[in-house]
């Protein structure tokens, strides 16, 4: 039997496209149905759709391959995640003055957020999302306003904010690929609120996603969201430089995941690796994670700029949370626990989050297409079309029996009388003789019947 309540969601990664199927239960824990990736080629750059054409493409066959894993079942429409190096917040501030004896309404709180609605600086800028504000009352940060009293309550928002081109290229894709989009999702934090604990978000946390376009940043403190920062480097950089070394970049990459540490050893000077390409090149391994530190030092020292510009390095309590497809390099917590001076480990999805722990999908290139499906709450498959019922047969009207009462009786119907038979009259014969043919005609008969022994 086909499927016919899901949520669908895809990712659209620089080096590969993620979509993912699954239900829903009423607590809201995920149970995954079916997942498959697309190569994304040359479509998209920096998490940003680059080949709108090309990028239709591969979500068609995309979608393709989801269908066939659904039972004959159809996708009508996807959630889809917003990525990009423009990609960041701003931070925007709303204040109302409530007079000497003012209480905070709900009134008040709708209007703050209609007031931020309206925000527009330019148009090189597209307001993506509103992050739920900090409230101030009377310069003293507080949780809940609703009910207290004060004269002053500020609202300060963090505002996702990207290159108008980042939404309406992804949305330009999928009406070529004839795909409906449901909704859009700020992928890192989709990525961080299926990832990060409310405890995590309350001490404090820095998730760094380490993707092959882009490197993000999402900062929270007291449960809110502080930043979000987007470096435009990755680990294509890192595949790049080993290029140099003489491989091509499908056994860069391969090389990269199998012998690559962010961090070079004394030891791996005495080791040599040899290409399994055509030309069988052979190079040092020390020289291999000498490339690969110098590359991935580079962009943890940008993202940890990012930090220290809101003054938050060191000081959260949760640390740093490192994820994605170019997180898997060798001794690359170590790396990160030095520049940033906090403790460092590698997240699992939260286990509330999943209705049955055997289908969960814990690769790490999986995460940020299950952060999306998380946010989905509409059905994404096409009804199947109901069959037109047969129109019932009219039923044959009984034959009407004539009424019979006790004072009337039905008369019988009066039969014809037969017609009578006529007799057909014997010829005459023709008398002959005159008188005497008479009497002799007549004495004949008497004398006939006088011996007659019937008479």
């Amino acid at each position: 039997m086909a499927y016919t309540n899901f949520i669908a969601a895809i990712d659209l990664g620089t080096s590969r496209m993620v979509g993912v199927v699954g239900t829903k239960n009423a607590a809201g824990a995920l149970s995954i149905i079916a997942c498959d990736t697309e190569g994304s080629g040359d479509a998209i750059h920096r998490g940003c759709v680059y080949n709108i054409e090309e990028t239709a493409r591969r979500i068609r066959r995309l979608i393709s391959k989801l269908e066939n894993k659904l039972e004959g079942a159809r996708i009508g429409k996807v959630y889809v995640g917003i990525d990009g190096q423009s990609l960041r917040s701003i931070e925007h501030n709303v204040s109302k003055l409530l007079g000497s004896e003012g209480v905070v309404t709900e009134e008040v709180l709708s209007s703050l957020r209609n007031e931020c609605r309206k925000y527009h600086s330019d148009e090189t800028v597209d307001v993506l999302a509103q992050e739920s504000p900090i409230y101030f009352l009377d310069d003293k940060p507080v949780s809940n306003p609703l009910g207290l009293s004060g004269t002053r309550i500020e609202a300060r928002y963090q505002l996702i904010v990207g290159r108008p081109s980042l939404r309406r290229n992804v949305a330009q894709s999928f009406e070529r690929a004839k795909v409906g989009v449901a909704g859009y999702a700020i992928a890192p934090l989709a990525l961080a609120d299926i990832l990060l604990s409310a405890r995590d978000k309350e001490q404090g946390c820095a998730l760094i996603d380490l993707g092959a376009g882009t490197t993000s940043l999402a900062v929270y403190k007291h449960g809110n969201l502080i930043n979000l920062s987007v470096v435009p480097l990755g680990g294509d950089l890192i595949t790049k430089d080993i290029e140099s070394l003489g491989l091509s970049a499908q056994e860069a990459e391969r090389v990269k995941l199998t012998y690559g540490s962010a961090i070079s050893d004394k030891a791996d000077a005495d080791m040599s690796l040899s290409s399994t390409g055509s030309r069988g090149t052979r190079i040092s391994l020390r020289d291999l994670n000498n490339v690969i530190e110098a590359r991935e030092r580079e962009i943890l020292e940008n993202v940890c700029a990012c930090l220290a510009r809101i003054r938050m390095v060191g000081s959260l309590g949760a640390g740093v949370t490192i994820t994605g497809g170019a997180a898997n390099l060798k001794r690359l917590p170590e790396m990160v626990r030095d520049i940033f001076k906090m403790e460092v480990c590698y997240p699992s999805i939260r286990r509330e989050l999943m209705a049955d722990e055997e289908m969960a999908v814990n690769d790490s290139f999986y995460a940020v297409a299950l952060g999306i499906l998380n946010t989905g709450t509409e059905n994404c498959a096409i009804p199947p079309k109901e069959e037109p019922k047969p129109e019932p047969k009219p039923e044959p009207e009984p034959e009407s029996k004539p009424v019979v009462t006790p004072d009337t009786e039905p008369k019988p119907e009066p039969v014809p009388d037969p017609k009578p038979v006529e007799k057909k009259k014997k010829p005459r014969e023709k008398k002959s003789g005159g008188l005497f043919g008479g009497l002799k005609e007549g004495l004949n008969r008497f004398t006939g019947t006088l011996f007659n022994e019937n008479e």
